[in-house]
C-alpha cells in the first residue's frame, strides 16, 4: 500500500529501514515526500525520520531523490524565454549575514533576473525574510504570478516560496529547526537545491560558510556540503558553484533583523570602507561588501556576461557604487509593498528598540577573536531568533557596532551596543558579550574570507 494512502502506522517501516542504514528507492522518497506534504504523516515520525536521516545519511541517488521530490511537491516558477539570465545566490547561514539584501538588487542592474527565494531563521542565524520583515509593509509572500511578474518589471525579487511552492521544503524546514537535524548535509542539500530548482535558474551561487557560527564546523564538511550541492545543481542543468567562506566573526557589525536592513542599506549606499577616526555605524564593513562583490562577479562569469572574475568584479563595483542598486532596492520594495517614507523615517532612527546599552572595553590591545556563536545565541536569547518554531520575532533587537578582529582598542572603547526589549534583558546580555571578545598585544594574523571556490569537475 503507498505511504500517501495509508496511516502513519504504514511509514514505520521506512523509519526502521533508514534507521538501519538502509538505501530508500526514489519511489519510496517520492511517496514519503507526498505524504507529508498532505499531511499523511505526523510531525513525531516526520521528525523520526529526519533524525535517522542526520544519523545514517542519504546517498547520493537518495538526495537527488528527496531534492526532485521536495521540489515536485508544488509548483515552480516559469519564465518568458529572453537574453536576461535567470540567476540567484543562497547561503547557509550565518550571524549577520546579510549578503542577499545588497545582492539582490546589484544583480537586477548587472542584467540578471533574480527571483530570491528565501527562508527564515533556523537555530541561531537569522532568517532574509525575518529581516524583511522589519520593513514597514514589506510584503514577503506573494503569488507565483506576482514573483514573475515583479522578476520581469523590476528583475529581482526577495520573498518566500507560495503556499504552493515547494510545500515539503516548509514543512521539513521548521522540523528540523527544532529536532537538532540542522546540521545534515543531505537535508541542506535537498532543502536548497529544491527551492532553487523550482526557481528555473541558469546560474546559481553558493555561499558555503564554516567556524564555530556555521552549520558546518569545519572546513572539511562545508567543501563536502559544497561539493554535494555544486554536483548535483550542475546535473540538474543549473550552472552552480560554491565560495567557502569564514564565520570566524559575525559578517558586518550588526547582528539582528532591523540593525541588518540598515547595515544592507549603508552597502548598497557605497560606504563599503570605514574612514579613519569614524565611528563603524556609520559605515558599512569590508566584508559584507567584498562577498556581495564576490558573489556577484562569480555569477557575471557563470553566465557568460564576463569572462574572468577581475573585470566582473569591477564592472560589480562600479554599478554599486553608482547608486543604480541602491534605487532598484527601493524599487524592489515599493513593488513588494513597502512603505518607502516609513522606512526612510525608520532608517533616521539611531536605534527603534527600547533599551541601549554599550558594551566598553576595559584594556589596550588588538581585537583577536570575536566570537560569532556567542554573539549569535545573545541576539537569539534578547528575542532576535527563534527557540521554537511558534517563537515571536521581536526585529528590532540584536547587537551593534561589532569591533572585528584586527582592530585596536583602548580603554573605554565601544566594543558593541546591545540593543533589548528592557534593561535587564540589556544587563544579561552585556555580561555575556564580554566573552566574546578576546584581545592580544600585536595584531592577529587576518583569516582568508573566501577560502575556497568548488567549481563543478576542479576546485580553485
Amino acid at each position: 500500500m503507498a505511504i500517501c494512502q495509508a496511516t502513519a502506522v504504514h511509514f514505520l517501516p521506512l523509519i526502521e529501514a533508514k534507521r538501519e542504514g538502509k538505501a530508500l528507492t526514489a519511489e519510496q522518497i517520492k511517496e514519503i515526500i507526498e505524504a507529508c506534504t498532505a499531511g499523511h504523516i505526523p510531525d513525531y515520525q516526520m521528525a523520526a525520520f529526519l533524525m535517522a536521516v542526520y544519523f545514517r545519511g542519504l546517498d547520493a541517488a537518495e538526495t537527488s531523490a528527496l531534492t526532485l521530490a521536495m521540489r515536485d511537491s508544488g509548483d515552480v516558477l516559469s519564465f518568458p524565454h529572453e537574453q536576461r539570465p535567470l540567476v540567484d545566490k543562497h547561503s547557509t547561514g550565518g550571524v549577520g549575514d546579510k549578503v542577499s539584501l545588497p545582492l539582490a538588487p546589484l544583480l537586477a542592474c548587472l542584467g540578471f533576473r533574480v527571483p530570491m527565494i528565501s527562508g527564515r531563521g533556523l537555530g541561531i542565524t537569522g532568517g532574509t525574510l525575518d529581516k524583511l520583515d522589519s520593513i514597514p509593509g514589506f510584503q514577503t509572500t506573494l503569488a507565483k504570478e506576482r514573483i514573475i511578474e515583479i522578476v520581469q518589471q523590476v528583475g529581482s525579487v526577495i520573498c518566500g516560496q507560495t503556499e504552493k511552492m515547494v510545500p515539503a521544503d516548509r514543512i521539513l524546514y521548521s522540523l528540523r529547526d527544532v529536532t537538532g537535524t540542522v546540521p545534515s548535509i543531505p537535508l541542506i542539500v535537498a532543502s536548497i537545491l529544491s527551492k532553487k530548482l523550482a526557481e528555473g535558474l541558469d546560474a546559481l551561487v553558493l555561499d558555503v560558510k564554516f567556524g564555530a557560527a556555521a552549520f558546518m564546523q569545519t572546513l572539511e564538511k562545508a567543501r563536502e556540503l559544497a561539493r554535494a550541492m555544486v554536483e548535483l545543481g550542475n546535473h540538474c542543468g543549473v550552472n552552480t558553484r560554491a565560495l567557502l567562506t569564514n564565520m570566524y566573526a559575525p559578517v558586518g557589525r550588526a547582528a539582528g533583523n532591523w540593525l541588518e536592513v540598515k547595515e544592507a542599506v549603508a552597502c548598497l549606499e557605497g560606504e563599503g570602507s570605514r574612514v579613519e577616526g569614524e565611528a563603524p555605524a556609520h559605515s558599512a564593513p569590508d566584508d559584507l561588501r567584498e562577498l556581495v562583490l564576490n558573489c556577484a562577479a562569480h555569477l557575471l562569469v557563470q553566465s557568460g556576461k564576463t569572462k574572468s572574475l577581475d573585470p566582473a568584479r569591477q564592472e560589480a563595483q562600479t554599478r554599486l557604487d553608482s547608486g543604480a542598486a541602491r534605487k532598484k532596492w527601493d524599487e524592489m520594495l515599493m513593488a513588494q509593498g513597502a512603505d518607502l517614507e516609513a522606512l526612510n523615517r525608520k532608517l533616521a532612527l539611531d536605534h527603534t528598540a527600547p533599551v541601549v546599552t554599550e558594551v566598553k572595553a576595559a584594556q589596550s590591545g588588538y581585537v583577536s577573536r570575536c566570537n560569532a556563536r556567542l554573539i549569535g545565541e545573545v541576539v537569539r536569547d534578547l528575542g532576535g531568533g527563534r527557540l521554537t518554531k511558534e517563537s515571536v520575532i521581536n526585529h528590532d533587537v540584536g547587537v551593534d557596532r561589532l569591533v572585528k578582529p584586527g582592530e585596536r582598542v583602548s580603554p573605554g572603547t565601544i566594543l558593541a551596543r546591545i540593543h533589548a526589549a528592557d534593561a535587564s534583558q540589556a544587563g544579561a546580555a552585556a555580561t555575556r558579550l564580554m566573552a566574546v571578545f578576546e584581545f592580544s598585544p600585536e595584531p592577529p594574523v587576518p583569516n582568508r574570507l573566501v577560502e575556497e571556490v568548488i567549481i563543478f569537475g576542479s576546485d580553485q
